[in-house]
């Protein structure tokens, strides 16, 4: 747990595999009262909440905000709408190295005052985020499964289940954004790898164009022979 340990840990991941995408997934608390159990948050930016100013006026608010990948996001966004039976939310989600089980603490309120529009809560998130904008032109996305309301019943949903049910939930939002998202480049020996036009334009890749490192999800006619 922790963004710190987070971002190291992604760090070496990265440097080790050098991978197309990085995605984070897991479980989170509710933030919302329409984000209910069960429920899918996808990541459309994750908040750093614990930056800012100590001043003798009060605690001054430094927001620090990464984007997920909008190419990510755009792949979950088609992805979804095959999964009627999981109920996705593309929200901002906040990320604190503080485990959240009471709605009415100090903290809680500090999130609604300077995070409102945070679907989830969690711990990692960001750090994972910030590794990946380091090392450049990486997408990567965070995916969280809603395992509990963030409150103090937390300990009961936990022993209900809810963890193991939140994190199958996030996965297999998860596979279905990896089936949409295929990678730029694919090996000429795969049945499964895009066709490239000879001039690195455009990807064709099962359900989807990839073109000039743009997504457009949607019909495609014609075939891809190697001519323009």
């Amino acid at each position: 747990m922790g963004a710190e340990r987070a971002a190291a840990l992604t760090t070496q991941l990265i440097n080790w595999l050098r991978p197309e995408a990085v995605f984070f997934v897991g479980v989170a608390g509710s933030l919302k009262d329409d984000v209910e159990t069960g429920d899918v948050v996808v990541g459309t930016q994750v908040y750093e909440i614990h930056g800012g100013k100590q001043t003798p006026e009060g605690f001054l608010v430094r927001p620090k905000a990464l984007p997920g990948s909008l190419a990510l996001e755009q792949a979950a966004r088609s992805a979804v709408r095959d999964m009627p039976d999981v109920r996705t939310h593309f929200l901002p989600i906040a990320t604190g190295d503080v485990v959240l089980a009471d709605a009415k603490s100090e903290i809680a309120r500090f999130i609604r005052r300077n995070y409102n529009d945070a679907g989830a809560i969690e711990m990692e998130g960001s750090g994972t985020l910030l590794a990946a904008h380091l090392n450049g032109q990486l997408n990567a996305l965070v995916i969280r499964g809603i395992s509990d309301r963030a409150d103090a019943k937390k300990h009961k949903a936990d022993a209900a289940g809810s963890q193991k049910r939140a994190a199958e939930q996030a996965a297999a939002v998860t596979v279905a954004v990896l089936h949409k998202h295929r990678p730029r480049e694919g090996s000429s020996d795969s049945e499964e790898s895009p066709h490239r036009h000879g001039d690195g334009g455009a990807t064709y890749g099962g359900d989807h164009i990839d073109f000039r490192g743009g997504t457009f999800y949607g019909p495609v006619t014609g075939k891809s022979d190697g001519r323009r």
